[in-house]
């Protein structure tokens, strides 16, 4: 499984503003709103079974990571959001650091193959310290999309 088959292209953010959790996550699923991958009516559903999934223990990874995620009725398929904070959010991390990079992840409900399929690509990509750093270093979307691309090349 490659990223970028449940990544959209135009749902990838290179400079996300804000520095709360959940404001952070309202910021990702407004991404996927204007990527057109969701419908806007299920905006605040999303957000709730968001931040109840994060109620149950913070999917900020360590290193700089969160893979925010939850299953919901309101898509059809895996799909996928990219955020990137310049400045770093205190998201409720294992290590007690800053998170600047975020992937959500949204899954239709009965797709545990799928949904644990991409959370473990994420993670595993995510564990190498040149590709966080790639990332990091990206400065808009165009470049970000290329950083992925190329690692999703790589690692199959």
């Amino acid at each position: 499984m490659k990223i970028m088959d449940f990544l959209s292209k135009k749902a990838i953010g290179a400079d996300i503003k804000s520095t709360k959790k959940e404001d952070v996550i309202r910021e990702l699923v407004d991404l996927l709103i204007a990527s057109e991958e969701i419908d806007k009516k299920y905006r605040n559903k999303l957000i709730e079974q968001l931040m109840a999934r994060e109620a149950l223990g913070s999917t900020a990874i360590g290193q700089g990571v969160g893979i925010p995620h939850t299953k919901s009725e309101c898509v059809n398929k895996l799909i996928a959001v990219f955020g990137l904070s310049q400045a770093g959010v205190d998201f409720d991390s294992l290590d007690g650091e800053k998170a600047y990079i975020f992937f959500l992840l949204i899954a239709p409900i009965d797709s545990a193959g799928p949904h644990l399929k991409a959370l473990a690509r994420i993670s595993r990509l995510l564990k190498d310290k040149y590709f966080r750093d790639a990332l990091r270093e990206c400065k808009d979307e165009k470049s970000i999309l290329k950083v992925i691309v190329q690692e999703d090349e790589k690692k199959i």
